[in-house]
Formats: structure tokens, C-alpha cells, sequence
């Protein structure tokens, strides 16, 4: 079993930053490809970005590419994103997640095995 509980959400205005930060219980982090996803209210859960065991491959989605940069620190069970240049459109709850048995990246949703609870990322105008 994996727990998984992220930090660092909250209130910026459009052009801000935020870093989030998922920590994971147990000792096999670096076993996990891990992966940030996204929900806003009435929308369906969408990736945002994923990265490998190893964190020597990454993936972004379209909408935040060249914004946002995702990385892990194995010593540490974290996993980390770097929001950039926010946007409004980027408001929503945002949840890590763990992939069992996988080395590289995965981007489906359904590929996730353990998810965090979330923490909202508002983005005012």
C-alpha cells in the first residue's frame, strides 16, 4: 500500500508560481513512475505530467508545456511540480499519483494505481 499526500496548493495571481510537492509513504518510491493529474469543477481528471522511476524521462501535456516542470527526489519519496506562469484556465484540484510495476512514464488515468487527496491551485484573473 502507497499514501500519497501533497502540499503546497493555494491562491496566486495569473502570472504566479506555485510549487506542489506529493510525499509518499513506504520504501519503494522509486519503483513508482508517478504523475500530477488535474480536475476543475464539471471536467473530467486530466494529466498534466508524469515522470519515469528514475525521473530521466518526463511528459507534459500540451496545455502546460514550457510552464510547469515536474522532477522527483528518490532519497526523499517526493515528487514535485513547479507551476509557472499560471493562468486561470489552470485552476482546479490538483493529485498525484502513483503507478505500480511501471518504469517509464504513463499517462492514462486508468494506469494509476494509488492517488492522493488533492490540493486545490486557484489562479486569479
Amino acid at each position: 500500500q502507497v499514501q500519497l499526500v501533497e502540499s503546497g496548493g493555494g491562491l496566486v495571481q495569473a502570472g504566479g508560481s506555485l510549487r506542489l510537492a506529493c510525499s509518499a509513504s513506504g520504501r519503494t518510491f522509486s519503483s513508482y513512475a508517478m504523475g500530477w493529474f488535474r480536475q476543475a469543477p464539471g471536467k473530467e481528471r486530466e494529466i498534466v505530467s508524469s515522470i519515469s522511476r528514475s525521473g530521466d524521462t518526463t511528459y507534459y501535456s500540451d496545455s502546460v508545456k514550457g510552464r510547469f516542470t515536474i522532477s522527483r527526489d528518490n532519497a526523499k519519496n517526493t515528487v514535485y511540480l513547479q507551476m509557472d506562469s499560471l493562468k486561470p484556465e489552470d485552476t482546479a484540484v490538483y493529485l498525484c499519483a502513483a503507478v505500480v510495476g511501471r518504469s517509464y512514464y504513463s499517462t492514462p488515468v486508468a494506469d494509476y494505481n494509488y492517488w492522493g487527496q488533492g490540493t486545490q491551485v486557484t489562479v486569479s484573473s
